[in-house]
């Protein structure tokens, strides 16, 4: 037996005789999370362009927190960051596409350990198969948003439909029948909304239909004291959208009933696109248009369905003692900087939806804004779980925000890295640290850094980098970098 299995093997034990010593009836967990759902596209964090009724529902009987970021603003590190607890460099998820190390301790495996029924239902992402899980069915990659292939326990079924609604059926389904009800639960139910190409259930085809969106301030942004990171990304709403995105094609993944319905929704696309002759400003405006309100629709259905969901727990008499969390993997830009997508450490893919709702424990209405992260969720679920986390782990437990009381010695900077250049979006790598007023970012193979006062600034517009009234605030911040990369054993240049 190696090192590895061994020390797995020991932890496993371990957390097994913890939990036996555990008294009275532990909390089932239900961690709801979708794919690049902005919290400028929750109602309760202050939205302008929609509602999200059954978010807001767990944040008005819950906790809403305002400062969550993520240590790296992509889809599947994001992922691998909230299984194990740590950050890129030592989980092995620095960028998308290499397969999930498995063998690693997850909270998932030590919660099944502790005698909790655990399974995963919709979006993995991270392509070696599921571990830790007692039930798991799965999207196959990202996953199509109509007539999915689910890979279930190993074995792979076309389903027909919307994927939202099939994955809380399935998710439902197991929560009804699939599990063994003598324990308690851990159930991650995991969407691919409201991921790109932001197709719509056909229901909601025409949600939105008689509405001008709000645009962001920024939408114009020129860049003008950025450096070169900014002006050579390739994320732009004016230029990066393609003809998919502004469905002037139809889905491949449509069948022939699901297609005629589109058609007769949509119509002749690109006859009306060319016939418009839009260009300049007003053909941003159109395509800001066309694709917020298709990725409003789909965060639409998302929230019906988490709704569903919670219907289920109140008519089960299990939403008293169970901890349900809602989360996105990143955050996401709604026009903001004339882009879409995530990747940057500015404030709109740094920043992600948490909210959190344990009548047992959260007091009903809090607000919380100290500084926590996706890094954060595996000691979280540990802890009310009453397992002990292994030391790797990097995080806090969010235990006692959750019960109303900010610890003294909570963290007062964040630490962040993005690693994928080159690769989608052609965002160059870069690290950087986020205090309570300022933000120091450093693109460390251009050796170009950035300053913001978030005071002053909350859009980052302004690079104070270089003013020679920054200098010994620009020299704290790098202490507080440097402190942090230690910290976290990140040794990357």
């Amino acid at each position: 037996m190696n090192q590895s299995i061994c020390k797995l093997v020991g932890l496993l034990g371990l957390v097994a005789s913890a939990a036996g010593q555990e008294r009275g009836p532990r909390p089932n967990i239900l961690f709801i999370f979708s794919d690049d759902h902005a919290y400028q596209a929750i109602s309760a964090y202050g939205s302008r362009v929609n509602q999200t009724p059954n978010i807001d529902r767990l944040a008005r009987e819950g906790l809403l927190f305002r400062n969550c970021f993520v240590t790296n603003s992509i889809c599947g590190p994001s992922r691998a960051v909230i299984l194990t607890g740590k950050y890129s460099h030592l989980n092995g998820m620095t960028v998308n596409g290499p397969a999930f190390d498995g063998s690693q301790v997850t909270f998932p495996k030590l919660l099944r350990a502790a005698g909790y029924e655990t399974a995963i239902v919709g979006k993995w992402h991270l392509k070696s198969d599921p571990t830790g899980f007692d039930h798991w069915e799965v999207l196959i990659g990202q996953g199509p948003y109509y007539n999915p292939t689910l890979i279930r326990n190993g074995e792979r079924k076309q389903h027909e439909g919307y994927t939202t609604d099939l994955i809380t059926d399935h998710a439902l389904e197991w929560l009804r029948g699939g599990r063994d009800r003598d324990k308690p639960f851990l159930l991650m139910f995991q969407h691919k909304a409201p991921h790109r190409r932001w197709l719509p259930n056909l229901k909601h085809l025409h949600l939105y239909d008689d509405v001008n969106i709000p645009e962001p301030e920024t939408l114009f942004d020129d860049y003008a004291t950025r450096g070169t990171a900014a002006h050579t990304q390739d994320m732009t709403i004016a230029v990066t959208m393609d003809d998919e995105d502004l469905k002037l094609v139809t889905p491949g993944e449509l069948n022939d009933e699901q297609r005629k319905v589109w058609e007769a929704a949509y119509g002749p696309k690109n006859a009306a696109f060319r016939a418009a002759r839009l260009e300049g400003r007003e053909l941003v405006r159109w395509k800001y248009q066309r694709y917020l309100k298709d990725y409003l629709r789909c965060v639409a259905s998302l929230d019906e369905n988490i709704g569903r969901v919670l219907e289920y727990l109140d008519e089960a008499g299990l939403a008293e003692n169970t901890l349900v969390v809602y989360s996105s993997d990143q955050g996401f830009y709604l026009g903001e900087h004339g882009w879409f997508d995530k990747r940057f450490m500015y404030e709109p893919s740094l920043r992600t939806p948490l909210v959190a709702r344990w009548p047992k424990e959260i007091r009903a209405g809090q607000t919380c804004d100290a500084f926590v992260s996706n890094l954060d969720l595996a000691q979280t679920f540990l802890d009310v779980a009453g397992v002990k986390a292994p030391p790797e782990m990097q995080g806090a437990s969010l235990r006692p925000l959750l019960a109303g009381a900010t610890p003294a010695d909570w963290r007062k900077s964040f630490y962040y890295h993005y690693y994928e250049f080159p690769g989608w979006h052609s965002v160059r790598k870069h690290y950087g640290v986020r205090g309570e007023r300022y933000k120091l970012i450093h693109f460390y193979e251009l050796d170009e850094w950035e300053l913001y006062d978030l005071a002053s600034d909350p859009q980052e517009l302004r690079n104070l980098y270089g003013e020679p009234s920054q200098a010994e605030n620009v020299q704290r911040l790098k202490r507080e970098l440097e402190r942090l990369r230690r910290a976290y054993r990140d040794e990357t240049d």
